[in-house]
């Protein structure tokens, strides 16, 4: 009688499997206000949020940098502090996200609700706050006629979506009605979908989009890590889908994330020395190669719950303590794929939809091994 031995968890190999953050040509990032994690994960007056968080990515363990906001707006953008004076009007001179886009060729804009012109880089008027845009303050933007066209009212954003037209990289600002900072958290939730529900839908974003939800801090009490524990999540065809990330993460790491998704490689401040939030999105192998971390099989792709196109590269090893004589894919139960290798890297054609994927492997005493998870195709 064949012994089998099933293996259905997915050995996580930090150098073989390790996930990446993947290019993008449509980054956003929209900044909610002053409330803990506590606050807003669960909450019942914020059902979109929570919807997404838990259809998506949620990082559980992420804190803002400081107290109050300006310096952890400043820390996405620069990589640095800068100042935690909140009435600050001076012209930020120091590195920043908008001169590496410059060098690299990326486009941008920041969309500010109740903006109250194009260009403006003057102080607060009705509900916009000036400390809510880092990008108004920097010298890059101040000094260049060309550059203060891509500090743009928030109504921008729609028509901007309808025509194909976002830039590389958007930041999105709700005035302080709709951030949750003078509002309601459901204010700041109803507006949040009805305004990033389009862009879910857009089918450019649906190609290689990342949407980013981050609170800018928690309440003044709470100072873990600096700025608090706070709500933050990703969205996108790139990304894991209800998934919870239990890694530390703060403002210069979202910085760091963003500016690889741009496909750049070069970062300001602390960004430079950041890692990536990379466990968020759908991992491939880094190597072509994949090695069998015990006995059994190991999968290096694709991530178990994973979504993707097809065609979908399958890479495994298998191990035994005598040798391996076959390994052979199954999708749905239809073999699909069979060598006579201890290992095999393939890609494969599947139709869209859910798939149940299962690699399975022989050894010389005829023992069976096996590896299965669930994925989505697009």
């Amino acid at each position: 009688m064949r012994k089998i031995v099933p293996l259905l968890s997915l050995c996580v190999l930090s150098a073989l499997a390790a996930a990446q953050v993947p290019k993008s040509n449509h980054v956003v990032v929209v900044v909610e206000e002053n409330h803990s994690y506590s606050s807003v994960i669960g909450n019942s007056s914020m059902p979109f949020f929570n919807s997404l968080a838990s259809h998506n990515v949620l990082f559980t363990q992420y804190y803002a940098n400081t107290h109050p906001s300006i310096g952890n707006y400043f820390m996405m953008t620069t990589g640095q502090i800068i100042t935690n004076n909140d009435s600050f009007t001076g012209t930020v001179t120091q590195d920043n996200i908008v001169r590496h886009m410059l060098t690299a060729g990326k486009t941008w804009r920041s969309y500010a609700e109740s903006l109250p012109s194009v260009g403006y880089t003057g102080g607060n008027t009705g509900a916009y706050v000036s400390r809510h845009n880092p990008f108004s303050f920097f010298s890059d933007v101040r000094n260049s006629s060309v550059e203060k066209l891509n500090l743009v009212p928030f109504t921008r954003f729609a028509a901007d979506l309808q025509n194909n037209a976002l830039p590389d990289f958007s930041y999105i600002i709700p005035n302080v009605s709709h951030d949750a900072h003078n509002g309601t958290l459901a204010a700041a939730d109803n507006w949040l979908k009805a305004n990033i529900t389009p862009l879910l839908s857009n089918k450019q974003f649906q190609q290689d989009g990342i949407l980013i939800v981050v609170f800018d801090e928690s309440v003044d009490t709470d100072t873990a890590h600096g700025g608090g524990h706070i709500a933050t999540l990703m969205a996108g065809p790139g990304l894991k889908k209800a998934y919870r990330s239990g890694k530390l993460y703060q403002h210069n790491n979202l910085l760091r994330t963003v500016m690889d998704a741009l496909g750049m490689r070069t970062y300001p401040g602390s960004a430079a020395t950041a890692v990536d939030m990379t466990d968020g999105f759908i991992g491939l192998a880094s190597s072509s190669a994949c090695t069998a971390a015990s006995v059994g099989v190991t999968v290096c792709s694709p991530a178990a719950g994973s979504t993707m196109s097809s065609p979908v590269r399958v890479t495994a090893a298998a191990e035994s303590t005598v040798a391996i004589t076959a390994m052979r894919i199954y999708v749905d139960n239809v073999s699909v794929y069979f060598t006579k290798s201890a290992s095999l890297d393939t890609s494969i054609a599947v139709k869209p939809g859910g798939h149940h994927v299962v690699v399975q492997a022989w050894d010389s005493r005829g023992a069976i091994y096996k590896n299965a998870r669930t994925i989505t195709v697009q």
